[in-house]
């Protein structure tokens, strides 16, 4: 009697804590990217009461004969699997489809979380406003390279306070040139724009000359600018009009306080048939001065900043960590987490990489606790405590019985 006293008290302790799991659950039921939890029991130790013995003599064997002391927590589990995603509208929203947890820094320590709902702060760094934490990931250089093998680091959007240009490096040509012009004849001239180092402005003539059948010669110049030996040369065309020969390149000259421009010329656009000559500048590579407005959060967390004159440059990457047991892995609050000495290292780098999963941009992940199990689950355990504390006053009235055996 004593003994089913003491393991329905175990009984009752026990499904209480799996209770206070169970609420835990529903008051996170909205939690953004909250993973819930579960409670798993075992037995305890048992009394033997006989002990088994082996067939012998004819005889059968005969089983042990146990008492069970009652029941304990074996392990509470955090489930992780994957909450259903939501569009939030906001770019610095983040969700992570599949495995894997953003890198928190609160500037001293690192934590890990599935909740991505970011803002840009005041120092244009990217925020969790809700506990000041900061994402960490890979800054780009200048020209937009990341090397995700260097530190982590806050990641930085300066709308409005960065500018940038690009000088350009190479010009596409097309069109046509007239296969019935005369020898001598005024030269066809393609006019293009292009930036040095600094966003200025220099306009290109590439003057085109017919000098044989089927063979023209190119000049480009740039005002008073001296150009380089490359700045001339020659195409060669086919009897079908298709260009098979170009000489020279590249385009070059110094303006005064900048890097000199060398500039890459395609004249595989051209042809040569007979029409009037059309050809001219299709396309370049550079670009003026322009002010960091906008940005966009692609699946591999790289953000790219969008600049007034239409630049798109790479400014960093959000750094993703995978764990080997994620289940491992302390809950830290502010839906942080921490390691354990059983979660393993965190396997840092890009998503979509070694079982990191794809960044999902204005979406975010919601908690993957399901309301219909958590309410079975509510009442199972609520009849099994009902149960429990019956067990206690069955022995109880067990132990009023002997005592009345007294009078």
């Amino acid at each position: 009697m004593q003994r089913s006293l003491f393991t329905a008290v175990s009984g009752l302790r026990n499904h209480q804590v799996k209770m206070d799991v169970i609420g835990n659950n529903i008051a996170n039921v909205n939690t953004t990217a909250f993973k819930g939890g579960r409670v798993r029991f075992q037995d305890i130790l048992s009394q033997n009461i006989r002990g088994a013995s082996a067939p012998q003599l004819g005889r059968g064997g005969v089983n042990p004969a146990q008492v069970g002391l009652g029941m304990s927590i074996g392990a509470i589990d955090t489930i992780h699997s994957q909450g259903s995603l939501q569009n939030t509208g906001r770019l610095t929203d983040l969700a992570i489809q599949g495995n894997g947890f953003f890198v928190m820094s609160d500037g001293t320590s690192q934590f890990y979380t599935r909740d991505g709902a970011f803002s840009v702060g005041a120092d244009g760094d990217l925020v969790n406003a809700a506990n000041g934490f900061k994402p960490l990931g890979w800054a780009a250089d200048a020209a937009g390279n990341i090397d995700t093998t260097s530190p982590l680091r806050a990641l930085n959007i300066p709308i409005g306070n960065r500018v940038n240009t690009r000088a350009t490096e190479n010009l596409v040509l097309g069109g046509n040139l007239d296969a019935l012009t005369v020898i001598p004849a005024p030269s066809h001239t393609a006019e293009v724009v292009v930036y040095d180092s600094q966003g200025g402005m220099h306009t290109i003539a590439i003057a085109l000359n017919k000098t044989a059948a089927n063979s023209w010669s190119w000049t480009a110049t740039s005002g008073a600018h001296v150009m380089t030996a490359g700045s001339n040369g020659t195409l060669t065309f086919d009897a079908a009009g298709n260009l098979t020969a170009s000489t020279g390149g590249p385009i070059g000259f110094s303006p005064p306080g900048v890097a000199p421009l060398n500039i890459a010329a395609d004249f595989s656009g051209l042809t040569q048939v007979v029409g009037r000559s059309s050809a001219l500048v299709r396309s370049q590579d550079g670009f003026p001065v322009g002010e960091l407005e906008s940005f966009m959060i692609g699946n591999t967390g790289v953000i790219n900043g969008v600049y007034t004159n239409g630049l798109v440059v790479a400014l960093g990457q959000v750094a993703l960590a995978g764990f080997p047991n994620p289940e491992g892995l302390q809950k830290a609050a502010a839906n942080m987490f921490q390691i354990s000495s059983n979660s393993g290292q965190p396997r840092i780098g890009g998503a979509g990489l070694e079982g990191r999963g794809t960044i999902e941009t204005a979406t975010l992940e919601m908690s993957n606790v399901d309301l219909s199990v958590e309410f079975t689950e509510m009442i199972t355990t609520s009849r099994a405590f009902q149960a429990n504390s019956r067990m206690i006053s069955a022995s109880d009235e067990l132990l009023q019985e002997v005592v009345n055996l007294k009078r």
